[in-house]
């Protein structure tokens, strides 16, 4: 995951709402002048998605959008950064629907189909 931190941001807050993201799971933190990059191997940190998708309702919209952002086997995700500050998980899809620029995910695996169906499970 990465985001871009203009110079009016807190940099620890835009790390706190990328955390939200990820929950309780092993990632590593890269942080430059201007971007946070956090990484992880671990599909733990997929699971606070998944839960979301579910509880929310937004399992066919979702699923609608992953496909259609699939590039190979690199999943890419927009989300809302001011949403995930308060631990709401949300998909945009495009930029601008997050003011302050959004949290970008990047899941990459073999099985991206998969992935999308477990993401949006029923």
């Amino acid at each position: 995951m990465r985001a871009t931190v203009s110079a009016s941001e807190d940099p620890q807050k835009v790390l706190a709402a990328m955390r939200q993201v990820l929950g309780d799971c092993d990632y590593t933190v890269d942080e430059g002048p201007t971007s946070i990059r956090l990484r992880s191997t671990s599909s733990r940190c997929l699971q606070k998605l998944h839960d979301q998708l579910r509880d929310r309702h937004v399992r066919d919209a979702a699923r609608r959008l992953m496909l259609a952002s699939l590039e190979g086997n690199l999943l890419p995700l927009k989300l809302n950064r001011q949403a995930a500050a308060v631990g709401v998980l949300a998909l945009v899809s495009n930029a601008v629907e997050s003011p302050l620029g959004p949290l970008n995910l990047e899941i990459g695996t073999d099985a991206p189909e998969k992935l999308i169906d477990w993401l949006t499970a029923y």
